[in-house]
């Protein structure tokens, strides 16, 4: 699934991006690597979610986190 689709208070690993070269380099300085946990702290009516990664909060958009896909942690 993609992060998108996430549901608020979800814990999901990050499996992989299909992002420009540019924006994925940036989202991986932030610590958002393949296998890395993520929290989904809350969503917006226009798609911008607010995660948590390595204990950061910030906020991404609908384009981005379309292109993100996660699995759940069980």
């Amino acid at each position: 699934m993609t992060l998108n689709l996430a549901v608020i208070g979800g814990v999901y690993l990050i499996e992989d991006m299909k992002l420009p070269q540019k924006t994925e380099k940036r989202l991986e300085a932030l610590g958002m690597t393949h296998g890395t946990k993520i929290q989904v702290i809350n969503t917006k009516d226009r798609g911008t979610m607010i995660v948590k990664v390595r204990g950061t909060r910030f906020a991404i958009g609908r384009d981005i986190s379309a292109n993100i896909d996660v699995t759940e942690v069980k």
